[in-house]
């Protein structure tokens, strides 16, 4: 065929006044014009008086006019079979002719016509690309598809380099591909083509196709739109009869540039198409290879045509992303990918799986043992993320730490073997060796799910063939954590089925015992269990494994993957418990899925028991700044302060639990711990702080610091600020305008009397203003001095937290507790959310006012997650309260509670964490503020230490809260796996409370992913 090299240009510039000519001469519309780009043609977007929108399209007429009867007529068959479909529709002129045929003053020819204008965003503009997205491109041409399935047209019968049948046409320009890594990449896709696709082609469907749904040929309806999906797609000009499945393949192509995760993306759009207008299992076979053949003909096309025109942007503009994704792809296994998309579709994934499986258990009475021990009596652990069994820190594993604990435990159960699952998904892969590559950030997806049987047993053990079959590979894998000497066995069905079996982790000596070919009889001896560290570094034990496909992969056919890919692993490694025959009862009950985690919770939890994100998260374990899903998928979290000094500090974790062991009773006996504490704790406290008392929990600690504070004062009024919240007893809901005036509140309470929070951005009150803290003040001594009976206390938090990340103005506590005193009340300091040093500058919140309170409240942070708050006081008040009512708390004060509380303060010390929390907060405040100036939605920037606030707006100038993007950004972080919440009164403060653990690397991970989530086109208004 003769490949077009040049395109012919038009010969007449149109502009835009002659396109508003046009318009009112040919159509009788009043319009003004935009002209948008085009590769061939001239194209404007024309808006008329009564707001319609419309495309006007002209062309040369020495170009193809029966290709434009064919575009025209193919977009009038979708409008009558596919009416909902917001596609382009034709417009007839004045004359009634679709097509009109005009000439410019030189009297050269051209074609004219018009269509209805879509609304909306290209795909090239829109962002993100969620999978639901992708998916809605797909279903989008699925039914274009199906509508245009009879379509016939003479037109469409053409021959052009842009028919995926003709691809092979690039061979002979393979001489413009300059690298030779690239040449040899086309290369290899290329002989694909050629030699899977081709022969195929003839027996696939036809029909006419759209043929070039790139992402500028693609509408996305408007980014405010609750549901982002495809809604159109435009410009028919390279429409063409051809096989079906090309389109899908091309969009496909075009839509997982730039994707980190590639054919995921091609899965969601293929998945898409198929729900539309299913795809046959022949047309799925051949998507793989049609894909790359699409992008094969896009980066020849561009070197070739680079060359004739170095400068024009428009021939070149995915050159970049289109070798990118080629490179990506040529690592993956084709038949992988044909299972991916098999699954995608809702078939069986590996087809013949299925049959393998149904064999060996028709035949499983015929196998010999693995090993000469008793699997039946075996003990099967627990390995998972979640296991208690593996500790806190998910490295232990790999550092061979439970050698010693696996073998006493079977020892202790009388087991001669133990047993780790199939199907497991495993903390001790969390570790950088099963990363997706080197410099790769704890939170990106490593490779947890176990597809073997792991069996541990004494290193020397030997190792017996289950069946028969022959030595397929026999190889060192000696890197630490791979399998160390493996053996891979080929064995057949009886219908000539093939499929293997994986052993892995044994001694060298088998390496040169066995020879690839070498026939296994069932029951022959054919290696032992290896040792540490020639077995990969690991505890002894046998990693067996069943495939039924390869894919070439030999020796390196994986053990352990991803979760994403899960399923489709699953089916190429069936579980090889169907061989081993454990009986089901050895094995511990599985946990619930997410789903069913979700689906009991709703069932018997009350329903206003929050959930965080739309999507949400199963966590099973933590560890310093990261939480880890069920999956091993870890997120960092920014904003969690309960674990001050890291999840599952282990120092924490064995300080309560040693004294848990010991003795755990109530402060009715006499023990050191209490004391221990309060005397750690009140040395952190300036005089006269001196007293404690211990509870549960901050709602319990703020309930008694009011009790303290009308025993004390004989008085019962309240001075809270707006938006606070204080707990979630019925009292302290009452004095929680957070909660009183919001959804389910029943309103304020007569003796609870609401001062304006010190909000020196959004307040009356700014930041520039030196006098804004005595001004805030001024409004509490107003209420004062409307209050002729008196209050009892003053309550705040030193820096408000669910307000929004509040720093209060200077002076404006002092004052504050200067009108209070003056006028018999007490002040009370919330420092559950800001104390322990999370600030930086200050172990206190208060201290940065440059005040003492009469009461300060403790909870969250003060035992590291375990159940531990405090209230601490005056000798004075604590005299007062002591009018002959006990005070009793159960479990406040308990020994393990101290344990914990001592513990934490210890971390604190030892491990500087205040001087880390400043360190970081500075960087990070900095780094906010720098993303602040670039990013307009970002109005303001505060906090101190690891208590930092990013408030959105929509206006800087009339500080429009910015709400539901918050939430947008919150759930977007938790896609990139960090944690993040909202707060404030209008929810557009993005909280950042991370442990104090945190670090400036972690800081620069959270500023790079919102930067690049600022700059996705629902934030960009």
């Amino acid at each position: 065929m003769k490949i077009e090299t040049i395109p012919e240009s038009p010969n007449h510039n149109f502009s835009e006044t002659e396109a508003c000519q046009l318009a009112a001469q040919l159509y009788g519309l009043r319009v003004e014009a935009q002209a948008l780009p085009g590769e061939y043609d001239h194209n404007f977007h024309l808006v008329a008086n009564n707001g319609a929108e419309f495309v006007l399209k002209v062309m040369g007429a020495d170009r193809d006019a029966a290709l434009v009867e064919a575009q025209c007529a193919a977009l009038e068959q979708l409008a009558d079979r596919a009416p909902a479909l917001q596609m382009p529709r034709v417009c007839a002129a004045l004359s009634g002719e679709k097509i009109a045929t005009i000439r410019t003053p030189a009297g050269i020819p051209h074609l004219v016509w018009l269509l209805k204008y879509v609304p909306g965003n290209l795909l090239a503009k829109a962002s993100p690309h969620s999978p639901g997205l992708l998916f809605s491109l797909g279903n989008l041409l699925g039914q274009v598809d199906a509508a245009l399935a009879d379509f016939v047209h003479p037109a469409a019968h053409r021959e052009m380099k842009w028919d995926l049948a003709q691809a092979a046409w690039v061979k002979d320009f393979l001489h413009f591909v300059k690298e030779p890594a690239r040449r040899t990449l086309v290369e290899h896709v290329l002989q694909r083509f050629e030699n899977a696709v081709l022969p195929a082609l003839p027996a696939l469907r036809r029909s006419v196709i759209h043929n070039d749904a790139n992402d500028y040929n693609v509408i996305v309806n408007d980014e405010r739109s609750p549901l982002r999906q495809v809604v159109s797609v435009i410009d028919f000009g390279d429409l063409m009869h051809t096989a079906t499945v090309f389109e899908v393949a091309i969009a496909t192509a075009y839509a997982l540039l730039d994707k980190p995760d590639p054919l995921a993306s091609a899965a969601h759009v293929v998945a898409g198409y198929h729900s539309a207008y299913p795809l046959t299992e022949a047309e799925i076979a051949l998507l793989f290879d049609l894909i790359c053949a699409r992008l094969m003909v896009s980066v020849v096309n561009s070197a070739q045509r680079k060359r004739l025109y170095p400068d024009d942007p428009y021939i070149t503009i995915s050159e970049r992303p289109a070798w990118d994704a080629l490179e990506k792809l040529a690592k993956i296994s084709p038949r992988f990918a044909h299972y991916t998309f098999r699954y995608a579709c809702g078939l069986p994934s590996v087809p013949h799986s299925e049959r393998v499986v149904h064999w060996l258990r028709e035949n499983a009475a015929n196998f010999a043992p693995l090993l000469k021990a008793d699997l039946p009596t075996s003990l099967v652990f627990d390995l998972s993320v979640g296991s208690l069994f593996l500790g806190a820190d998910p490295a232990a594993f790999e550092r061979n730490t439970l050698t010693e604990t696996i073998f006493h435990a079977m020892k202790q159960a009388g087991a001669t073997v133990g047993v780790g699952r199939y199907d497991e998904a495993r903390s001790v892969y969390t570790t950088p060796a099963f990363a997706p590559g080197d410099g790769i950030h704890p939170t990106a997806e490593h490779r947890t799910i176990h597809l073997g049987i792991d069996l541990f047993v004494a290193a020397g053990a030997n190792v017996y063939a289950p069946l028969d079959g022959v030595v397929y590979c026999v190889a060192n894998n000696d890197t630490r954590l791979d399998y160390g000497p493996l053996l891979i066995l080929q064995h057949q069905t009886d219908d000539g089925i093939p499929f293997f079996t994986l052993y892995g982790h044994l001694s060298e000596e088998h390496l040169t015992a066995l020879e690839v070919g070498q026939a296994i009889q069932r029951g022959q001896r054919i290696a032992s269990i290896g040792a540490p560290p020639t077995n990969g570094d690991w505890t002894p034990h046998l990693h067996f494994q069943l495939i039924t496909d390869l894919l070439e992969l030999d020796r390196d056919f994986p053990g352990v993957v991803y979760a994403s890919q899960r399923d489709v692993w699953k089916r190429l490694s069936p579980d090889p418990n169907v061989i081993l025959g454990i009986p089901a009862d050895r094995f511990p009950a599985l946990e619930q899925s997410k789903a069913e985690t979700l689906a009991a919770r709703q069932q018997h939890i009350g329903h206003n028991l929050s959930i965080s994100y739309r999507a949400p998260l199963k966590m099973v374990r933590g560890w310093r700044q990261y939480l880890y899903d069920e999956t091993g998928h870890a997120y960092l979290d920014v904003y969690n302060n309960v674990p001050l000094v890291g999840h599952s500090h282990p120092r924490v974790v064995k300080a309560a639990q040693q004294q848990l062991a010991l003795l755990n009773t109530n402060t009715r006996y006499l023990h050191d711990n209490i004391t221990r504490y309060a005397e750690a704790l009140t040395a952190l406290m300036p005089d006269p702080l001196k007293v404690c008392y211990f509870l549960n929990s901050a709602s319990e600690a703020n309930e008694l610091a009011l009790r303290l504070a009308r025993a004390h004062t004989k008085r019962y009024d309240i001075i809270v600020l707006d938006a606070a919240y204080h707990g979630h007893t019925t009292s302290l809901i009452d004095i929680s305008p957070y909660k009183f005036n919001g959804p389910g509140g029943t309103g304020k309470k007569d003796w609870v009397h609401i001062a304006p929070i010190p909000d020196d951005y959004r307040g009356a009150y700014k930041r520039d203003d030196a006098e804004a803290g005595r001004k805030y003040a001024n409004h509490v001594a107003e209420i004062i001095a409307n209050l002729p009976s008196g209050f009892a206390a003053y309550i705040a938090e030193t820096l408000p937290s669910v307000g929004g990340q509040i720093v209060f103005p200077a002076g404006y506590l002092s004052e504050v507790y200067r009108h209070v005193r003056n006028a018999g009340g007490v002040c009370i300091a919330d420092e559950v959310q800001v104390g322990f040093g999370r600030l930086g500058t200050h172990f206190w919140g208060f201290e940065t006012q440059g005040v003492v309170p009469d009461i300060v409240v403790l909870g969250k942070p003060i035992g590291n997650a375990f159940p531990l708050a405090a209230v601490v006081t005056t000798l004075e008040i604590a005299a007062s309260f002591d009018n002959g009512m006990e005070f009793f708390s159960t479990f406040g004060g308990n020994p393990v509670a101290c344990a914990a509380g001592l513990a934490v303060l210890e971390v604190l010390h030892d491990e500087q964490l205040q001087e880390n929390a400043l360190h970081v907060g500075n960087h990070w405040l900095q780094r906010l503020r720098e993303l602040m100036n670039r990013h307009p939605i970002i109005g303001d920037v505060r906090g101190s230490g690891l208590f930092l606030g990013i408030e959105l707006v929509r206006d800087r100038v009339t500080l429009e809260p910015a709400d539901t993007e918050a939430s947008y950004v919150v759930n977007r972080l938790r896609k990139y796996s960090i944690l993040a919440g909202t707060d404030g009164p209008y929810h557009n403060v993005i909280k950042l409370r991370p442990p104090l653990v945190f670090t400036s690397a972690d800081a620069d991970f959270f500023i790079t992913t919102l930067e690049q989530i600022l700059h996705e086109d629902t934030l960009r208004r």
